[in-house]
């Protein structure tokens, strides 16, 4: 009962530090990780520890899957250059970079183990960056390269960091021709392992037609492609992500209309509890690795942290422009993709905040790892640097650069307007195909009314104006006032025992989904 209690007093925290979180403006992330260093040395509470094993198999895989499963894959492959610029040339380029720097600050630590360290603290975590880029509304090829490269960062840093632990262990260098035969072996097995158990899950999801079953296995499909990697010796990382594309491509034909909608509402929950669950989490370890130290003043370690931290920002400024500029010096290349402005440059690399993956990896360190207090301490030190000074900067240096996207003027974007037009035709066109058959045409000619005037009307706002939004303004009070005037009915019914709760809840749900529906559209 000890551990409910314990998560569920977390889960009350979290709660109320979201509120926080949203009346001063903060990223959620930061106020969590700061509760959880307050709440480590707050007296009565009791320490939790962070399992490494658990943060990487329980909290990443759906996590990961999430992001991917709402990845656009058309600007994902669009993006593919800087993304794994990112995700595998600045992962290796840090890592070595920090190595380095470890080795001179600290000359008694073994390359294999600095080595490890820089793989620790190489790559931004996908949970720090949603939790960052939900609050803004950016440039949409800067969210593309960042949620991008946190998809796949991790599988290049974990690879690099089991080679460096276990040539420290064997007390060897790091051999870089296996190495990089490693990371290729480990990386495309993991795309396969993930591919095939997509392929695997989408044909049973056609065939399950139950709308709690459907949801279930998706999760359980981010469980099982991380875990058959993992089994395989193989990246969980990289066979996670995969499924998540692949099912998340064939969405919308493989899943009905009503899991769709209930699967939403359920990850996006889900998420929720496990990203709150992991951020304060990483805050409650402050007191537990401060135990790991010893023999080193607090200066030192202070030292020692400041550099660290600041090379880690430093190092992606030195990467991501010379990675952005270098390529387009090549005519070909810049014909294809002009330089882009140098303040998108600038946020994205300003955004790299470290999380999770950095501190699990970080714990999982073994016992009689070389220098394993300071290196867990530096991890910490450093998510902690770059969540607080990144994460609450990072808004206000959008709204600064002048990158915050306005919404339409129409309301509307055009290309989406231009979609409902189009679509609003489609159903049009096959309710006219029916007007001329025997048996569907006197109901088809009682619907062509409404169909031939949502088309008409789908077809002023994508042509914009003044005069289709004050169109579009006076068609959706309309209509969601005939709703409440549905939704009242249904109520004052239910109340007169003349309707079941049963019955109830089933046209209020389609009374609410067409009000989202009439908001989305019309809104």
């Amino acid at each position: 009962m000890a551990l409910v209690h314990s998560v569920l007093w977390l889960m009350a925290a979290c709660i109320g530090l979201a509120l926080v979180a949203r009346a001063l403006r903060l990223p959620y992330a930061v106020v969590l990780v700061l509760a959880g260093c307050g709440l480590a040395f707050a007296p009565g509470v009791p320490r939790v520890a962070l399992d490494p094993e658990v943060a990487l198999a329980f909290f990443l895989p759906p996590l990961l899957m999430g992001s991917a499963y709402r990845t656009d894959w058309h600007a994902f492959r669009h993006n593919l250059r800087p993304i794994l610029l990112l995700a595998v040339g600045f992962v290796v380029f840090s890592a070595f970079a920090v190595a380095a720097l470890a080795r001179w600050l600290v000359p008694e630590l073994p390359w294999a183990a600095a080595i490890a360290l820089g793989a620790i603290l190489a790559p931004p975590d996908a949970v720090a960056a949603a939790a960052v880029l939900q609050r803004l509304r950016l440039p949409r090829r800067i969210v593309t390269v960042l949620e991008g490269e946190s998809l796949m960062n991790d599988a290049t840093a974990l690879v690099l960091y089991r080679l460096a632990v276990v040539a420290a262990a064997a007390g060897t260098a790091l051999e870089p021709g296996p190495a990089l035969g490693s990371f290729a072996l480990l990386g495309l097995g993991g795309v396969a392992v993930g591919w095939a158990l997509a392929r695997a899950v989408l044909w049973a999801l056609i065939r399950l037609h139950d709308t709690l079953l459907e949801t279930a296995l998706s999760f359980l499909a981010a469980y099982a492609a991380f875990g058959l990697a993992e089994a395989l010796h193989l990246s969980g990382v990289m066979a996670t992500v995969t499924c998540g594309i692949v099912m998340g491509r064939a969405a919308h034909r493989a899943f009905s209309a009503r899991t769709r909608l209930e699967s939403r509402a359920v990850w996006d929950f889900v998420e929720f509890v496990l990203t709150s669950l992991v951020f304060i989490l990483i805050g409650l370890q402050l007191n537990a690795i401060l135990d790991e130290l010893g023999g080193r003043g607090a200066w030192e370690l202070a030292g020692l942290a400041a550099a660290v931290s600041l090379a880690l920002i430093a190092l992606r400024f030195a990467w991501v422009f010379p990675a952005t500029y270098g390529p387009r010096l090549v005519p070909a290349v810049r014909r294809h993709d002009p330089f882009p402005p140098w303040r998108q440059v600038f946020v994205v690399a300003w955004a790299g905040m470290r999380g999770v993956v950095s501190l699990a990896a970080a714990l999982a360190l073994p016992a009689d790892f070389p220098e394993r207090g300071l290196l867990v301490f530096l991890a910490f030190c450093a998510i902690m640097a770059t969540l607080v000074v990144q994460g609450t900067t990072l808004e206000w240096l959008v709204k600064r650069l002048g990158l915050v996207q306005p919404p339409h003027p129409d309301g509307v974007a055009p290309e989406e307007a231009a979609a409902r037009h189009a679509a609003a035709e489609a159903m049009l066109a096959a309710m006219e195909r029916r007007a001329q058959d025997v048996l569907y045409g006197p109901m088809a000619q009682d619907m062509l009314a409404e169909f031939r005037d949502r088309a008409a009307h789908l077809g002023r706002v994508h042509q914009g104006g003044g005069a289709a939004r004050a169109e579009r303004a006076a068609r959706r009070a309309l209509r969601l006032e005939s709703l409440d005037a549905a939704r009242d009915v249904l109520l004052r019914r239910h109340a007169a025992g003349e309707l079941p709760e049963e019955a109830l809840a089933k046209l209020a749900q389609e009374l609410d989904l067409e009000e989202s529906r009439l908001k989305r559209a019309l809104g």
